[in-house]
């Protein structure tokens, strides 16, 4: 399953950036997250981990993949046999930013993961870019 959401959020992409690294912070402006909880100290940056806990959905440590500060980063996490990638990636678009947030579930079990929590999970994606959007132009 691959989904993906885009928004031009009025906002440089440094002020988006620091919102969006701040995860722990996630649950005050998306309904999607209840709690993010950093595993490690420091930078969040490549191997910098969090547990995730989201509504109807088991918590899920998230481990950074990929991080180029400023513009992207990429986590994953495996469960059950799959492995879900999420990616955020901001591209300055004049006096204001192209925020694109990414989700790929693939696996042996995905498919069948997928019909049960498909929908939510696109209903988070689309909750995440409207929240984010929402707290960075608000500031």
């Amino acid at each position: 399953m691959h989904v993906e959401k885009s928004v031009r959020i009025a906002a440089p992409a440094d002020e988006i950036w620091r919102v969006l690294v701040d995860v722990e912070r996630w649950p005050e402006w998306t309904a999607s997250m209840r709690r993010v909880e950093r595993l490690d100290d420091g930078e969040f940056t490549v191997g910098s981990r969090a547990r995730v806990q989201q509504p109807k959905l088991r918590p899920t440590v998230f481990e950074v993949t990929e991080s180029t500060p400023g513009e992207s980063f990429v986590w994953r996490a495996r469960v059950s046999g799959t492995e879900m990638l999420a990616g955020h990636y901001l591209r300055p678009d004049g006096d204001a930013t192209l925020t694109r947030l990414t989700f790929d579930h693939t696996g042996g079990l995905a498919g069948v993961i997928d019909l049960f929590y498909g929908k939510l999970i696109r209903e988070y994606v689309g909750m995440e870019t409207a929240g984010l959007r929402r707290v960075c132009e608000a500031a």
